[in-house]
């Protein structure tokens, strides 16, 4: 992205003082925008406004937010909107996810990711187009979702369904504010190593995230960095005529496919219950992997 190309434009980014979230704000920033990151957790806030101050950026602000919670939804914007002025570009980054069998996972567990992923996004982007709309004003909406909204995802029903609701609401919304000038679309990221994996996810690859890379066709992990210039150009007016799209970007992972498939697995194997002790097979899976 042309440096400038963000100026005097404001990009809000939930989950934004870590990871993926964190990558994404700073090449923004890179670009000259001024960013505000929103997060529950104070140290989260604290740790992305200092990366965000050592990479130079212009101006940013941070706020407490609970993406659940409409209420507290209008009253981040109304924060973010007096510190910095009006929203131009939403990225709806924040998510929850642990790996649990399907019939193991809790009620509360099932509500928590859908509340999060889903309705969270959902409760932003309407905040946000309500904003636009009676301002007379274009924006962008980026929505993060997972390269397994369209496959089987064991492991992962309650985040693989939540997803996949975004991914609809993706282009619902496009559909629905394209007359307003507010372009709606999203990004499924494959494997992109960072330091803020939480640990049930990493406990899964005691190797390293970096090891998957003779997995992926491109025979590499992401970049974060990478991910950051897909966002920075679907928010940017060099995409004014992109809405509605899913853009993928995996190194061709979910277009893997091997003349001889590798070694099923169930998933009863790869997550087993704490509670039974564990079976000799279960010590080493043949291709042990789950995609986050």
């Amino acid at each position: 992205m042309l440096p400038g190309c963000y100026d005097g434009r404001c990009v809000f980014i939930t989950g934004g003082g870590t990871g993926l979230g964190l990558a994404m704000a700073l090449e923004f920033a890179r670009a000259g925008a001024s960013i505000a990151i929103a997060s529950r957790k104070a140290e989260h806030r604290a740790a992305g406004l200092a990366a965000l101050e050592a990479a130079g950026c212009r101006a940013a602000t941070a706020v407490a937010l609970d993406v659940r919670d409409a209420d507290a939804v209008r009253r981040a914007f109304d924060a973010v909107e007096a510190a910095l002025g009006p929203v131009d570009v939403l990225v709806n980054n924040a998510a929850g996810n642990f790996p649990v069998r399907a019939e193991a996972v809790s009620p509360r567990g099932w509500q928590a990711v859908i509340d999060i992923v889903l309705t969270g996004s959902f409760l932003c982007a309407r905040e946000f187009a309500r904003r636009r709309i009676a301002a007379g004003a274009e924006g962008a909406v980026l929505n993060i979702l997972a390269t397994y909204i369209d496959r089987g995802a064991p492991g992962h029903a309650h985040s693989a369904a939540a997803k996949a609701g975004v991914a609809n609401l993706t282009r619902t919304l496009a559909v629905e504010w394209a007359p307003d000038g507010i372009r709606v679309n999203a990004i499924a990221p494959g494997l992109f190593p960072h330091a803020d994996h939480a640990p049930a996810m990493r406990e899964r690859r005691p190797e390293g995230y970096d090891a998957e890379w003779n997995r992926i066709p491109a025979l590499r992990v992401g970049r974060v960095r990478e991910l950051g210039w897909a966002a920075t150009y679907l928010c940017s007016p060099y995409a004014a005529y992109v809405t509605g799209h899913v853009f993928t970007i995996d190194g061709g992972d979910r277009l893997n496919r091997s003349i001889r498939r590798p070694v099923f697995v169930p998933v009863r194997e790869q997550l087993p219950d704490p509670d039974q002790p564990a079976r000799p097979q279960d010590a080493a899976i043949p291709g042990d992997v789950i995609r986050s």
